[in-house]
Parts: structure tokens; C-alpha cells; sequence
């Protein structure tokens, strides 16, 4: 029988090897972890994490002149992009830490290194220029932001970068239409940039709800984005006017920007790890294929996260690496059921959701009744402000089961999570009904909805 140096090599320290390792070594397995950038991958790093501290940021703009409504005197508030950004780094700095510590503290070895394959059992470290080997492999290397291919697509930065940039921007246009392009467009106009969102489709947020999309869309405008769609950026060039560059739209429209961002989808990481002498086998998109256990198509390499491209959440790359470590070193085979999963968009209002969208629920189950209501919240109305939350209900209408739940409005991902539960479980409109509302609150629509919705015909007043 072959002796390895360890039982599993996990490739790539975000959120989903972090998991497996640690995991994998309380039960007895000898593990190590590479990572060439730094431990925390993209959610502690350079994503979930330092990006809603950005959102809390720029909430705070609003939320000044809102509070006049409430008699609070705001005169003379200023803000510092400096000091914002030293604390999230701070910030990250510490939980990139506690993550370190965490691995060692699991008997986990931490190999500062970028890691390749050499064959199906070996892993060449570049930086140290050494092999290891491994009985067990898990490449969890996560995603890498798209980038454009398009003259001086060089110019443009990605949300890799939005976290070091040296001065808050005077203009930006970002290109993008889906949750990140939503999500820095807010930020940016709520910290007190010019913001243009470029997208090639006719609504923002592709793949949500049609009612949460055409909300969103129509709240982004409301707080001050200039939205272009059915526009494509086809060059981007230099000024000659310090940081300015002129952003040319195939719409005919161009742009002046100090900064242009690039938000137009993510891929796998894959690129340099020398899969295929492991004779592992990729998508057409690059991800890795896996079976319902992260299995590759090589027996004992897997994949977790975002490399695999099933469902890109740091919830689930998490629960996808526990449930490697249980199948392979818990001797308990288990896969993490991808459905009814919730995610959130952290918009300003900010987006929750779970289960199947309107659209996907009558392609799946053909009837189903819809309740929804769109109205202001009581927040908003002393706050003088005309921002609206939209609660909609998906029932299946056979049985009545509650298959999607999709909010738009304050604290709509904090309400989500209550929600995915009775989703998860099945509950039924009849026992959403039957469960009493709290007053008063945003939330109590969702089981006090009683009417089903009825499209206004066309024409109608």
C-alpha cells in the first residue's frame, strides 16, 4: 500500500477548504492546506465581508437626511474614504487571523504556497519549488471576477480591487447588471460618487423573481444610479486627464469615469493547477465537474465551493466541505441537498430570497397562486422617504405549499433566513395563516397576506 504525506491536501483557504481541513483533522486525518493569497478566500478577503461593511458605510448617507424626518439636526456631517478603508482592512486583518489560528489550533499544517498538480497523487508547491503527496486531494480554490475582453480592458478594475482604491471616485461606471454590479452601484452613490450601471440585459438581477428585478431596478434609480441597459462596453481608453478614461457603449453613448468597474459574472479558479494531470474534467465554463459527494472524475480528488460552480454562497461551500470530511474521513456518506437554499443581495433596499421564482414554479409544477404586497414602510414614513418593500408569496396550488418567498425592503435578509426554514420544510399557506403576525413590523405581511394576486389586465386604470 502506497505511503503518502498526507491523508488530504486541500487546495485553496477560503470558506469551504477551511471547513473540510479542520473537519477532516478531528477525525483523526493528517491535513494540509495551501493558499497563495491569504486564509479566508474571497467572503473574509475580498468579498461578503469587507463588502458589507462598504454597504453599512454608505447607508449612513441616507440614513442622516432620513433622521431629520425623526428631528435629529445632522448639519455638518462629513465622511472620510480613508478612514472607512483602514477599518475594514483592520477588520479582515483580524478574521484572516482568526482563521489561521483556527486550522493550527485543529492540528491542520498551513502551507503558505500556490499549489499544482504533478500527477493524480502529488502536488508540486511553485513558490518552494517541492512535492508532496496525498492520499486525498480537495481543490477548493474558489472564483475569479470576468473580465472583458475589449480594447483597454486593462483600465477597468474588478471588486478585487474596489477595496484598495486610494480615493473615493468622483464618477464611476460600472459594467454589470447582477448582484455585485447592484450591490457597488449603491455603495458608491451612497457614499457620494456619480454612478452609471452599463448592463446588456433589460432588467438587473437575472436569475431573481421578475417582481423583485423590476423593483430593483426602479430603486436603484431612486437612489440616484444612472441605469443604461441593453448596453455593452466596447472600449474603454485614457483621457489624458489624470485617472479619467472615456467608456464607449455600443448604444453610442460616451462616458467620462475616474473609475470603471468590471461586474460581469465570476468563473472558476482553475486556470495554472495543471488539472489534467490529475485527470480531472472540467465544464465548458471551467468549473469542475463533480457528483453529488464533490467527487471529481478522478476517485480521490474532490471540489467544493465556487471552483464547481453549483451554487456560488459561502454557506454552501461550507456545507459542502463538512459534508466531504463526514463522507470521506467519517466513514457517513453525505451530500448537502442544494435546494431551497436562500440567498441574499445586499442592495439598498436590500434583496432576500428563497425557492423558486414565479417564473420556474409554473414551468415546474404548471397552477400556482401568488399573494404579494408592495407598500412603504412605517420607517419610511416620517423619514419622508418613498422607497417601497415588495413581499411576495409563491404557493403551489395543489397542495398550497409555500415554494418561494421573495422580499425586497430593510432587513429582508435577516427576515429571509426565518422564512427559508418554513420553505425547507414545506409549511403551507394555511400555515402561514395560522401563524400570528408581530406589530408592528415589515414582516407580518408575509402571514397576513389573505387576497391572491390577480394581473391587471391591459389598459386597465
Amino acid at each position: 500500500m502506497p505511503v503518502y504525506d498526507y491523508d488530504l491536501f486541500v487546495i485553496g483557504a477560503g470558506s469551504g477548504g477551511v471547513r473540510a481541513a479542520r473537519m477532516s483533522a478531528m477525525k483523526g486525518a493528517k491535513v494540509a492546506i495551501a493558499e497563495e493569497y491569504r486564509v479566508g478566500g474571497t467572503c473574509v478577503i475580498r468579498g461578503c465581508v469587507p463588502k458589507k461593511f462598504l454597504v453599512y458605510a454608505s447607508a449612513y448617507g441616507k440614513a442622516f437626511k432620513q433622521a431629520e424626518g425623526y428631528g435629529w439636526t445632522t448639519k455638518g456631517v462629513s465622511f472620510d474614504w480613508r478612514t472607512l478603508c483602514n477599518a475594514v482592512h483592520d477588520e479582515v486583518d483580524r478574521l484572516s487571523g482568526i482563521y489561521g489560528k483556527n486550522l493550527h489550533n485543529s492540528g491542520v499544517e498551513v502551507i503558505d504556497d500556490r499549489a499544482e498538480f504533478e500527477d493524480q497523487h502529488t502536488i508540486r508547491l511553485v513558490n518552494s519549488d517541492k512535492t508532496v503527496t496525498a492520499k486525498h486531494i480537495l481543490i477548493a480554490v474558489g472564483g475569479t471576477p470576468a473580465r472583458l475582453d475589449i480594447p483597454g480592458d486593462d483600465l477597468a478594475i474588478t471588486s478585487n480591487e474596489a477595496f484598495h482604491l486610494d480615493k473615493l471616485p468622483e464618477h464611476v461606471v460600472i459594467n454589470g447588471g447582477g448582484y455585485i454590479a447592484c450591490e457597488f452601484a449603491q455603495i458608491f452613490a451612497g457614499l457620494g460618487s456619480e454612478v452609471c450601471l452599463a448592463y446588456r440585459g433589460d432588467t438587473v438581477l437575472r436569475g431573481f423573481d421578475d417582481d423583485i428585478r423590476a423593483h430593483m431596478h426602479e430603486e436603484l434609480k431612486k437612489s440616484g444610479v444612472r441605469v443604461i441597459t441593453h448596453a455593452n462596453t466596447v472600449k474603454i481608453e485614457k483621457t489624458g486627464k489624470g485617472d479619467w478614461k472615456k467608456v464607449h457603449l455600443d448604444t453610442g453613448d460616451v462616458i467620462d469615469a475616474d473609475v470603471v468597474m468590471h461586474a460581469v459574472g465570476r468563473k472558476a479558479k482553475t486556470e495554472g493547477l495543471n488539472l489534467e494531470a490529475a485527470g480531472v474534467e472540467l465544464a465548458e465554463n471551467g468549473s469542475i465537474m463533480v457528483d453529488k459527494f464533490s467527487k471529481t472524475s478522478t476517485d480521490h480528488v474532490y471540489a467544493v465551493g465556487d471552483v464547481t460552480d453549483r451554487i456560488q454562497l459561502t454557506p454552501v461551500a461550507i456545507r459542502e466541505g463538512a459534508a466531504f470530511a463526514e463522507t470521506v474521513f467519517g466513514n457517513n456518506p453525505t451530500a448537502f441537498d442544494h435546494s431551497d437554499v436562500a440567498s441574499a443581495v445586499f442592495t439598498q433596499p436590500p434583496v432576500g430570497s428563497v425557492g423558486l421564482s414565479e417564473a420556474d414554479a409554473r414551468q415546474k409544477y404548471g397552477k400556482v397562486d401568488i399573494y404579494k404586497s408592495v407598500f412603504r414602510p412605517m420607517k419610511n414614513v416620517l423619514a419622508n422617504s418613498d422607497s417601497r418593500m415588495l413581499i411576495k408569496l409563491v404557493v403551489k396550488a395543489d397542495d398550497e405549499r409555500v415554494v418561494g418567498v421573495h422580499m425586497a425592503g430593510d432587513d429582508a435578509p435577516e427576515i429571509i433566513q426565518a422564512a427559508a426554514i418554513a420553505v425547507k420544510a414545506g409549511l403551507t399557506k394555511g400555515q402561514f395563516d395560522a401563524t400570528c403576525a408581530v406589530h408592528p413590523t415589515v414582516a407580518e405581511e408575509m402571514v397576513t397576506l389573505r387576497e391572491k394576486w390577480v394581473e391587471p389586465e391591459l389598459g386597465a386604470n
